[in-house]
């Protein structure tokens, strides 16, 4: 699924953003990513994502070496991936079933089983009663759901979420973490990077990785 050797970044103005990291993910595997503001989360992500290259080291995700990833191979990776970004990215003024659907336009999918998809994909997070509220007229807690059912309607293979229990209560954020780990089907990964670790439940997780000042490291919830 994913394997990281020796894996580093370095930004053009010489900030080493990780420093020879080693990583392996299984298919199937719910892994929390944690650490402190800068500490390499976020770069782990562009990496994961094709966004960055590895500037040394080796990493391949989904059989896809991502050394010597070019456009069109990138662009037909990240069909495979399920991303959920802080930001959500969701747009205005369009309807929750809109947003969703918006998510297939590139991929290989026939027109006519998007609505069907989409509808599908509200159902499992909970929201087909919304399906025709505006974005701008949902919570932050909806909205949340609305990003995850625009990534799992892609029928990902992985899943990389965000911080996506930022601005979220307690309840709604344990909530949505329990939403991401019942995604773990048919060998779906699903990678967290998160603050909130007192959240977490530890019965769950298959690996728990702190990233401090670009090194990796892997913890046990006992450590936190």
């Amino acid at each position: 699924m994913i394997t990281a050797k020796n894996l580093s970044l370095q930004y053009p103005d010489g900030t080493i953003a990780l420093n020879e990291i080693n990583l392996h993910i299984k298919a199937g595997e719910l892994v929390y990513i944690t650490g402190p503001s800068g500490s390499g989360k976020t770069s782990l992500i562009k990496l994961l994502m094709g966004i960055e290259k590895p500037t040394a080291g080796q990493l391949e995700v989904l059989s896809h070496s991502m050394n010597r990833i070019d456009v069109k191979n990138r662009m037909f990776l990240r069909q495979y991936m399920g991303p959920v970004f802080q930001e959500l990215k969701l747009i205005n003024g369009r309807t929750v079933l809109d947003n969703v659907i918006l998510g297939m336009r590139f991929l290989p999918i026939p027109k006519q089983q998007w609505k069907t998809l989409a509808t599908d994909a509200l159902e499992k997070v909970k929201l087909s009663h919304k399906i025709l509220s505006y974005a701008e007229n949902l919570s932050w807690g909806e909205k949340q759901r609305v990003a995850i059912a625009r990534a799992i309607v892609r029928r990902p293979s992985l899943i990389i979420a965000d911080e996506p229990t930022g601005n979220l209560d307690r309840k709604n954020a344990i909530n949505i973490l329990e939403l991401l780990n019942s995604l773990r089907q048919e060998n779906t990964s699903v990678i967290i990077t998160t603050h909130a670790t007192h959240l977490i439940d530890s019965k769950l997780v298959d690996q728990f990785i702190q990233i401090a000042a670009g090194q990796l490291e892997a913890k046990s919830m006992e450590e936190f």
